[in-house]
């Protein structure tokens, strides 16, 4: 008996005869399945299928479990032709199947886990499901059967049937765990991972890792190492896997010295030598750390490098600021992918060359590389910032044709593209596309339609979001005070308030900026106190803003005092302190700041140098405006169109009218202002000659400014020339144009009230005109 439950072995070919090698090819030995096949059903023929004891019962099961076996392996050595291989041995797992079913052997638990693995082998998920629901019927469901369904169910994308399984199984393993947290980790469920790791009774080696990834997966490094620290208090022993996580963790988090403790550990337990992902890991180690000569050193230290290890060198060129280096790097590399031409495109992106980010792109292209969503991503944020709507198109084509238009990332830059080239028709139809919207898609359409200035459709699709984060706000903020709406950013800002969001320091930013336009105190110390309270008062950036707005709100004390106590100030600080006190009419001491910060190293940019020539222009300092003027190109700042006006207006206000127009004569393109600065100075000295002519550019350059022809109007009547004042006059009227009305505002009870002249705009403005009549009347009692 037990000879006849073994299969016999099979003997050698005979060898063939000697022929000639153009007439006969060698005879193919038979496969090792059909050998045991054959000497299977040679076992069926001779006796009964199923043996009497359960010895013989277990060799039988065990005969049947190794023919799966073998299916299963042919399965996976034909796995680049699959359909050969269904055709020629899935009938034969088939048949296994059926007559293990029908002799009882389905019951044995090594014959049930080969089926599953078979059949998931031939990716048969309908049969396999089935023939697990037969295990689990007939109680032959081991750990690694339910261990083998969960995996599987991971593997084909539905989380939520393995998490379903995964819940029932009547004893959990670690290894059923583990693949739960890692397949919540990859969606970004990292609340129910921390779950069942909380849940977990046993603890292993990949059950660690997993989490750490997870962790570093969801940019959340410090509960990485956490989970690590933990990890070696429980005795477990990490792997190259493990330490590569976490040095990845330590780099994301800024913690340098544990890092290199953990590099220490992998030279300990013989994990660094010659393996390249720990080399990698290290250059990009050093690469966070900014230390370029060490992560350098690294690279040509190793004996062994793949594609990763030349990109990380790359980003170190790139990192350094010298792409014409990483470029050199990416011309020596033996091997490119996507990665490596997406690390260089994104490097010229981020530096601004967007035009070179959009070339190296079509390289990649010529390259044969296959595109990945960074390239895609980077690419169109290129063509936004160019506005280059045709190769933006093109981009948006190859989305199409590889399917990764719906991407969150590809679909927001999309839609960023769309808008910066002013079809914000195609964005909103690619918006309504999405089968999954997301919130970054959402604040991508509202930050173009405000850039559009199109802020009523901006309003309607901020109300129409199901869910708003801090950048949901910040980008409608922004928005209003983009185009200028005020009143509406701070109100904004105070509905952000109320539904729980805490601002950041962008929210601020704008708040400020609005604050300041409105010269609104008291929504500027509110801003203050909330700035105060999250402790983020001594920023650079919002000690700049909270200092321009006490400025521009005219408590320069207040704005002095937040300058003068900030830890660390830029050019944009200093700037902004010099042009506070110049608006405010103390040009002596925004002087003498400036000179301060010109003795303290701190280069002044175009814009001090503009806000010093105001300073000087109120004050009619000529001559130094003359020589900050110079030394503005001295220093290798090219002179710009406010500039010129502030010098106009200089020259001008101190009656130098000649010298004033022929500096104007010496710029190609003169803006209107500095014309109009000029006609306004002629109104003041009734310089008619070259009021004229002033008057004659400003209409070239713009045909419907007004500011011409009242100007010109008010110096000829200034000049007793009342005829051609009122030809002024008629020739505005029969222009249609009209002087823009005046504007003031009054804040009551946190409201602001806008009131225009000549323009009935006020919602209560009958009932105001009523208070009105009613207050003149009694003040004539």
């Amino acid at each position: 008996m037990r000879a006849a439950a073994r299969t016999r072995r099979p003997r050698p070919p005979p060898p063939a005869l000697a022929q000639p090698a153009t007439t006969t090819k060698p005879e193919k030995a038979p496969a090792p399945l059909t050998l045991s096949l054959k000497s299977f059903r040679l076992r069926l023929a001779s006796g009964p299928p199923v043996a009497p004891t359960a010895k013989a019962f277990k060799a039988y099961a065990e005969t049947c479990a190794s023919l799966l076996r073998l299916c299963r392996a042919a399965a996976a050595a034909s796995s680049t032709a699959p359909a050969s291989a269904s055709s020629r041995y899935l009938p034969l797992a088939l048949s296994l199947h059926a007559h293990t079913f029908r002799s009882g052997l389905a019951a044995d638990r090594s014959v049930a886990s080969n089926l599953l693995t078979t059949y998931a082998a031939f990716a048969r998920a309908a049969d396999c499901d089935r023939a697990f629901r037969d295990c689990v019927a007939a109680a032959a469901a081991s750990s690694f059967t339910y261990d083998f369904m969960v995996s599987e169910h991971v593997k084909a994308g539905d989380i939520a049937s393995a998490r379903r399984l995964f819940d029932g199984m009547p004893e959990k393993s670690v290894v059923s765990y583990t693949t739960m947290v890692d397949a919540h980790m990859k969606r970004g469920s990292v609340r129910d991972a921390i779950e069942l790791y909380e849940q977990c009774p046993l603890r292993s080696v990949a059950f660690f890792t997993a989490m750490i990834a997870g962790f570093v997966r969801n940019e959340l490094p410090s509960n990485a190492l956490g989970v690590f620290n933990e990890m070696l208090s429980c005795s477990v022993r990490p792997n190259k896997i493990t330490l590569i996580c976490v040095i990845k963790a330590c780099a994301s988090a800024g913690e340098f010295d544990l890092a290199m403790c953990v590099v220490g550990l992998a030279i300990k337990w013989n994990l660094f030598e010659k393996n390249i992902e720990i080399h990698n890991s290290l250059i990009t180690l050093y690469l966070r750390m900014g230390d370029a000569a060490s992560a350098r050193r690294v690279f040509d230290e190793m004996e062994i490098r793949d594609v990763v290890s030349w990109t990380a060198l790359l980003d170190v060129y790139a990192e350094m600021g010298d792409l014409e280096g990483a470029r050199r790097v990416l011309d020596a590399m033996p091997e490119r992918n996507e990665v490596s031409w997406g690390t260089l495109i994104a490097r010229h992106e981020q530096k601004g060359d967007a035009a070179e980010a959009v070339r190296m792109y079509s390289q990649m292209l010529a390259d044969g590389c296959r595109p990945n969503i960074s390239c895609f991503s980077s690419a169109l944020s290129a063509c936004a910032t160019l506005r280059d709507l045709q190769e933006g198109t093109k981009i948006h084509a190859s989305t199409l044709k590889m399917g990764s238009s719906s991407n969150v990332f590809v679909s927001s830059s999309l839609i960023d593209m769309y808008c910066k080239c002013n079809q914000c028709t195609d964005a909103q139809r690619i918006f309504n596309s999405l089968p999954q919207k997301k919130i970054v898609c959402w604040n991508s359409l509202i930050s173009g339609y405000s850039s559009n200035g199109k802020m009523v459709e901006a309003e309607e699709l901020f109300k129409k979001m199901p869910g708003r984060n801090v950048a949901s706000w910040n980008t409608i903020i922004s928005g209003y005070i983009e185009n200028r709406q005020f009143v509406n950013a701070l109100k904004s800002f105070s509905a952000m308030l109320a539904s729980g969001q805490i601002p950041g320091k962008i929210t601020f930013s704008s708040v400020l900026l609005g604050c300041a336009s409105l010269c609104s105190l008291e929504m500027g110390k509110m801003a203050h106190g909330k700035i105060v309270k999250l402790g983020i008062e001594d920023d650079v950036f919002m000690g700049t803003a909270l200092s321009d707005m006490y400025a521009k709100s005219g408590d320069l004390e207040s704005s002095k005092k937040i300058f003068y106590q900030m830890p660390e100030k830029n050019d944009v600080t200093w700037t902004a302190m010099v042009q506070g006190l110049a608006e405010n009419g103390f040009a002596e001491e925004s002087i003498l700041l400036f000179e301060n910060m010109m003795a303290a190293g701190i280069s002044p940019n175009e814009h001090t140098f503009l806000a010093i020539l105001f300073a000087c222009s109120h004050s009619g300092l000529v001559e130094q405006a003359i020589h900050y003027f110079e030394t503005m190109q001295a220093q290798g700042i090219p002179p710009k169109e406010k500039h010129y006006t502030c010098m106009v207006d200089v020259l001008a206000r101190a009656g130098r009218l000649a010298e004033a127009e022929e500096l104007l004569m010496k710029v190609s393109k003169a803006d209107a202002s500095s014309w109009a600065a000029l006609l306004s100075a002629c109104n003041i000295y009734k310089n008619k000659e070259i009021g004229e002519r002033a008057a004659e550019r400003l209409r070239e350059l713009e045909k419907d400014n007004t500011a011409g022809y009242v100007l010109l109007s008010n110096m000829y009547a200034s000049c007793g020339k009342w005829k051609d004042a009122a030809e002024m006059r008629i020739l505005m009227k029969g222009a249609s144009l009209k002087k823009d009305g005046g504007c003031s505002w009054v804040q009551i009870r946190g409201q602001y009230q806008a009131f225009f002249s000549w323009e009935a705009k006020h919602p209560l403005l009958l009932e105001i005109y009523d208070i009105l009549d009613l207050l003149m009347w009694e003040s004539t009692i």
